[in-house]
């Protein structure tokens, strides 16, 4: 991950979880889009620099949320350029939903209360290779592999390779 990455609270998957994506990740390498290096995770929020309040927030609000269970329920785009992201959209229980909704409206550079849950497969991708990463990222992931578990929560932050156990673990 670069060092000018954003800091992050993040959820995490159990290991054979991360194992399938990273299987998935390396299946759409074989197929020539571009290398996913990143972590499987589930972002609650980010910001260039993470106000501890924040972080403080988080370690109050997720440990009686996590472990968390999520549900795909199918894909969505972020982005509007040449470069975007694909990502599974998920769902999740309504505490998760509130937790992660007042994490990010207390955090100044988020998106006030709105929380999107969802898992990136495939960041800056060019546009133009969207459909077909999508019919490859359907084609390489089981239908059955449809639910997700959060066991741990995390705030992260690049620069300094900082990881703060929130919650699970």
């Amino acid at each position: 991950m670069s060092k000018n990455s954003p800091d992050n609270i993040l959820l995490y998957l159990p290991e054979k979880q991360e194992q399938h994506i990273r299987e998935i990740f390396a299946g759409l390498a074989d197929r020539g889009f571009p290398v996913q290096n990143q972590r499987p995770h589930i972002t609650v929020t980010f910001s260039a620099a993470m106000d501890p309040s924040v972080v403080e927030l988080a370690a109050e609000l997720l440990p009686a949320v996590i472990p968390a269970q999520f549900r795909r329920v199918g894909n969505v785009i972020f982005g509007t350029k040449s470069k975007q992201t694909v990502a599974w959209l998920l769902q999740t229980t309504r505490e998760l939903e509130i937790a992660a909704s007042t994490i990010s409206a207390a955090n100044p550079d988020g998106h006030g209360p709105l929380w999107t849950p969802h898992l990136t497969m495939g960041l800056r991708l060019p546009r133009k290779d969207i459909p077909g990463y999508l019919q490859a990222m359907d084609e390489l992931t089981s239908s059955h592999f449809k639910e997700l578990t959060a066991v741990e929560a995390a705030y992260w932050r690049p620069r300094t390779q900082e990881k703060r156990l929130l919650a699970g673990g």
